[in-house]
């Protein structure tokens, strides 16, 4: 018997095997389009280049490991978040789905807040444009033809299990970012479904993220080479699906993600928001848990940035800085180039070098990218300590993550010690897979969803802490500086 994790991102889907002791088995990538922008500020896809990228990944895996596909008996799914999937009663789709990284919604926010002055109470969240509900607000004033039209709203991954199973089905965590979801109760506020003119019958059915949403459709069964009655799990967003793959599900396990974005992320044992300090207040992918997140827009990102304009590789510019590290330097760097969520909630911020010289050179400014970053998740772990949460134990994940110096950076910033785990894939694919075999086997996800071993503790450079905490307090004091200047 095996399981399949399903993971859909922006730039593409992963499919990834693993058997009933959680070992893997296999894994298949595709490619899927590149988001276009419109518009400053404005990210689309089409969706149905995720449900290609799907089929492709999938074929792939099957191709390879025919078997092993064919033994499948649970399948989960893995996505990012907000994007807006907008429906007609036939089930096609009205437009391109507008990106959980799309600002254009920011008027639409403050209005939504104005509307129900409760919104922040039922929802634990800021109204954000990065948000789905706020999309569909933007979508009622400027596309008012397209909002008459809408019978269903999805979230990507509700939008592929939509093509595995027939069923309009989300599950709790990537329900919890639409803002449309009463977070502390676990299901979908009509309060907040009336700010956007919309009811429950826009919504999918909810599901906890362990459980069962459906089954897979016969005719993709065949073209795999599975059985009958698959069953397919609820699944998670993205980041609570990174979560079940690291094995971070009890109260006070994290994560800190420098992928695209970047994420610092806790579990809690109860519904713990801090509106004030823009920090994310979802819904765990497993039931009676919840989660909070500091997400910052731009973490690889911007050292993937710097290296165009520099037209040096990201990876070289991140070994030059190793070489010559000997502590913070003089340029300081705000990571805003998407604008920010937490703990500004400002998508018009934009990022700023500050300090340059005549010295400063490519490695310089990566190295004050890479600590900009750093600067950006200490941000996150000062407003979820507000909130009275406390990180027991922090793993390290994403691409970002192969770099110990920024890790070191970072853990000097934190002043906590972030572990790596062993080599392996713990992201969001093999979380979805777990979630498969949650629901297949009716399994208790405490017991499937254990943490990995530790290759490897990075601790905070005592040497550098008190250089780092007084340039953080510099870079803290930018924002406002830049901000007042810039309006």
């Amino acid at each position: 018997m095996s399981y399949l994790g399903i993971d859909i991102g922006t730039s593409g889907v992963k499919a990834f095997l693993i058997d009933r002791a959680g070992k893997p088995l296999g894994e298949a990538s595709a490619k899927a389009v590149e988001p276009v922008r419109p518009k400053p500020g404005w990210s689309e896809q089409n969706p149905d280049d995720w449900w290609q990228a799907t089929l492709e990944a999938v074929d792939r895996l099957a191709a390879a490991r025919s078997r092993e596909v064919a033994a499948v008996r649970g399948i989960g799914l893995s996505g990012h978040m907000h994007g807006a999937t907008l429906l007609d009663r036939n089930d096609k789709v009205l437009r391109p789905a507008i990106l959980w990284n799309d600002g254009r919604a920011s008027a639409e926010c403050a209005e939504m807040e104005a509307a129900l002055p409760t919104l922040r109470d039922i929802a634990g969240n800021i109204a954000m444009p990065g948000f789905t509900a706020p999309k569909i607000a933007w979508v009622r004033k400027y596309e008012p033809r397209t909002y008459e039209k809408i019978a269903k709203v999805l979230l990507p991954k509700a939008y592929v299990r939509l093509l595995l199973t027939g069923e309009h089905v989300e599950d709790m965590s990537d329900a919890a970012g639409t803002l449309w979801l009463d977070v502390g109760k676990r299901d979908w506020s009509d309060e907040l479904l009336a700010v956007t003119g919309l009811n429950r019958s826009h919504m999918p059915r909810l599901v906890e993220g362990s459980t069962p949403s459906g089954e897979l459709n016969a005719e993709l069964a065949r073209r795999w080479g599975m059985s009958a009655g698959v069953v397919v799990a609820g699944g998670a967003g993205d980041n609570a699906a990174s979560a079940c793959g690291i094995g971070a599900i009890r109260p006070g396990e994290g994560f800190v993600s420098l992928g695209t974005s970047g994420v610092l992320f806790v579990s809690n044992d109860r519904f713990r928001p801090n509106t004030g300090g823009a920090v994310h207040a979802f819904c765990h992918a497993i039931p009676e848990t919840w989660h909070q997140m500091g997400v910052i827009l731009s973490a690889t990102d911007s050292l993937n940035w710097l290296a165009k304009i520099t037209g040096q590789d990201a990876a070289k510019l991140s070994g030059d800085v190793e070489q010559g590290f000997q502590g913070p330097g003089e340029e300081i760097f705000l990571p805003y180039l998407s604008g920010e969520r937490t703990p500004h909630n400002n998508a018009g911020a934009r990022g700023s070098f500050v300090g340059l010289s005549h010295l400063s050179d490519p490695a310089r400014l990566a190295q004050a990218v890479m600590e900009g970053v750093a600067f950006a998740v200490r941000d996150c772990q000062r407003v979820l300590t507000d909130a009275g949460t406390e990180i027991d134990r922090l793993l390290a994940v994403g691409g970002g993550s192969r770099s110990e110096l920024w890790l070191r950076i970072i853990a000097t910033s934190l002043d906590a010690e972030i572990a790596l785990p062993e080599d392996g894939d713990f992201g969001g694919a093999l979380g979805a897979a777990r979630l498969g075999f949650c629901a297949a086997e009716n399994a208790d996800p405490r017991d499937v969803m254990t943490m990995p071993g530790i290759r490897k503790v990075i601790a905070p450079d005592p040497a550098l802490r008190s250089a780092y905490a007084d340039q953080y307090a510099r870079y803290r004091a930018l924002y406002p500086a830049i901000e007042e200047a810039r309006t």
